[in-house]
């Protein structure tokens, strides 16, 4: 029996060329489906550094802003500037001295 041959109707044949094609079409997909994966995580990586570089940027300004303000302090004193006008306005001096009579 296993020298004679079989041969396979045209709906069995057309079958397996369908599985065949089916498998090729889900290969193709899995790889399309990788590269979006690789391309979306490089932008992920982008997004991180460039937080990364927002958060040190942050944190430089602020440490500006507080040197500015211990200088802008030493050299006029506590108060309060309008931003707008520019004008500085000092604090009222308060009095550590109290009377007890």
């Amino acid at each position: 029996m296993a020298d004679t041959e079989v041969k396979f109707t045209q709906e069995e044949l057309d079958k397996i060329q369908s599985f065949q094609q089916q498998y090729g079409n889900l290969q193709l997909q899995f790889g399309q489906s990788h590269i979006t994966q690789l391309r979306l995580e490089e932008q992920l990586n982008s997004i991180d550094e460039m937080i990364n570089n927002l958060n040190n940027n942050l944190t430089t300004l602020q440490e500006e802003e507080r040197n500015f303000i211990t200088e802008i302090n030493k050299k006029y004193g506590d108060g309060v500037l309008n931003p707008e006008t520019g004008v500085f306005t000092p604090a009222e001096p308060t009095d550590t001295t109290t009377d007890n009579k």
